[in-house]
């Protein structure tokens, strides 16, 4: 959050940031915003605040957004072909390197017409052998829920370490491995419930 905060700042072409402005930017206050980043180390100058540059380019570090990430999507359906099309995934250092399906006829012509070029699509069980080659970081399951465990059996065999998994589906790995859900609905469900809460 913070440094999704400090990039709009520095895109304003802003130089310097108090912690009381950050704190109002990023919807906490003032003293969680020290004490977070009093954590991991000394940062700012009293009285004049923090550098924007140096905090953004500190905070990346402290993230491991300072380096390139490289993925592989696996399901190639709406939701998937969204993913290829979105570009800000660039702007934080994610590099989509490949891209797999199951129906490699139906889908390379219909993807290449909504991105407007011609992309390569590889079956499923080539990912060891790419992730190998490509040096692929992370792998996003936009999979039928049904396929999710599957192809996290492929994503393990191919040793890669990290998943982002869009399906309901709940997988599972072995021990080394770091898995992300999103369910859209799950969140839309604390939505409501937030909605709801408040009317009592």
């Amino acid at each position: 959050m913070y440094a999704r905060c400090l990039e709009e700042l520095e895109d304003r072409g802003e130089a310097v940031v108090s912690s009381a402005q950050l704190a109002s930017d990023c919807g906490v206050n003032a003293a969680q915003v020290r004490k977070d980043l009093a954590y991991f180390g000394e940062f700012g100058i009293r009285g004049v605040g923090y550098y924007i540059k140096d905090l953004s380019d500190d905070i990346k570090g402290i993230l491991g957004l300072n380096r390139e990430w490289r993925m592989a999507i696996i399901g190639v359906g709406n939701l998937g072909t969204s993913l290829l099309l979105y570009k800000d995934f660039l702007k934080k250092n994610y590099k989509i390197v490949a891209a797999f399906d199951v129906d490699l006829s139906g889908v390379v012509g219909k993807v290449s017409e909504k991105i407007g070029k011609p992309v390569e699509i590889l079956h499923p069980d080539r990912l060891k052998e790419v992730a190998k080659q490509r040096k692929i970081d992370i792998a996003i399951i936009a999979t039928p829920a049904s396929e999710a465990q599957n192809v996290t059996d492929k994503i393990v065999a191919a040793n890669i370490k990290g998943i982002l998994n869009f399906t309901p589906a709940q997988i599972k790995v072995p021990r080394g491995y770091t898995v992300k859900n999103v369910y859209f609905t799950t969140i839309l469900d604390n939505v409501a419930y937030l909605l709801q809460s408040k009317r009592k």
